[in-house]
């Protein structure tokens, strides 16, 4: 298949003129940052005894992640916006953690570091979570934490972890 997933309206790879720009520094940029996320989710992966995901990339969102499983299974997953329902309902077969780094897109434009479970528990929402600057966003079920507020911290390992 030469179709992006995960995205609205996909344009087979060959006929996507619209996408064409490259810019070399923001390429390099970017990468930085999957490297240094790495390694941040490596130890975060490590700290967990149970069953966890490699560290991904996800090329639809092209987003950084890592995933922890509970091994308890979960209600059928009701799809995900684009994405293909038999990928969904098997990746989320069993109760999950994911979190990870998404340069942004669609409903959140900026990049941010993002946490969110299935199935969601009660009063997950209404969890009190630090920094300030991190948030619930209601339309894609996750918290959100600006990747500025990382960047600029005194320590961005200690702010993520």
């Amino acid at each position: 298949m030469t179709r992006p997933s995960e995205v609205p309206d996909p344009i087979p790879f060959e006929h996507d003129l619209k996408h064409a720009a490259y810019d070399p520094d923001y390429a390099n940029r970017f990468w930085r940052i999957l490297v240094e996320e790495n390694k941040i989710f490596r130890d975060f992966r490590s700290r967990f005894i149970g069953k966890a995901s490699p560290i991904h990339l996800f090329w639809g969102g092209f987003d950084l992640a890592v995933t922890r499983f509970s091994g308890r299974p979960a209600p059928i997953h009701p799809g995900t916006p684009y994405g293909a329902r038999f990928v969904d309902v098997e990746a989320y077969s069993y109760e999950v953690n994911s979190c990870g780094f998404w340069p942004g897109g669609g409903q959140v434009i900026q990049p941010v570091f993002y946490a969110y479970t299935y199935p969601e528990p009660g009063e997950f929402r209404e969890y009190p979570i630090k920094p300030q600057e991190a948030f619930y966003h209601a339309g894609m079920g996750e918290f959100l934490l600006p990747y500025e507020v990382v960047r600029l911290a005194k320590s961005p390992y200690d702010i993520l972890m």
